[in-house]
């Protein structure tokens, strides 16, 4: 059964006010959260697979992507290029990618994960800048806003919701004893 509910509050100095369906909404942020995890989790275990191969020949990293394919123009290019090669940033790549996609399939830490996964889409925006604030933050696929910025928006509203509580683990790990102990715990699950 669909209960209807209406939201009040204020965004950006105007009050808002409207109803909606919690039923639709907890459907609609259930698949977001599943969608959104296989697609970090897709991206991170298909780098994460040649690592397991036994081949280091095939193994994936992001050097020629920092390296070469950074777009001419962007204001961060010699950062990103100081990256390349770098296993560190390989590994934060692949399994950054892989965990938050899990955590975020599973319902589990899901507003850790999704800060975190946040962060790593902003830092793929900034690496499809073709050019700074004075050029008008032109991006490789768009201007301003591309996929990178809409799944770091996506990511956000998911941890904003607390979406793991919605058929995921962070609604039973939120009743265990040592989080209820431990209040803080609660802002890194939901």
């Amino acid at each position: 059964m669909s209960t209807r509910t209406t939201l009040n509050t204020e965004l950006f100095g105007r009050q808002v006010e409207f109803g909606y369906s919690e039923t639709w909404v907890g459907y609609a942020l259930f698949i977001l959260r599943v969608v959104m995890g296989w697609t970090l989790f897709q991206g991170g275990v298909t780098k994460l697979v040649t690592y397991l191969d036994a081949d280091p020949s095939n193994d994936w990293t992001a050097a020629g992507f920092l390296a070469n394919a950074i777009p001419p123009g962007n204001p961060f290019a010699d950062v990103f290029a100081a990256m390349a090669g770098n296993p560190v940033i390989d590994m934060l790549n692949m399994w950054g990618l892989t965990l938050t996609g899990l955590a975020l399939i599973l319902g589990a830490f899901v507003r850790w994960s999704a800060f975190w996964g946040a962060v790593m889409m902003l830092f793929y925006w900034a690496a499809s800048l073709t050019g700074g604030l004075l050029a008008g933050l032109p991006v490789a696929h768009g201007w301003v806003v591309d996929d990178h910025l809409v799944y770091a928006a996506l990511l956000f509203g998911l941890g904003a919701f607390g979406a793991g509580r919605i058929l995921g683990l962070d609604a039973y790990l939120e009743n265990m004893e040592f989080v209820k102990q431990n209040r803080w715990l609660s802002y890194v699950l939901g």
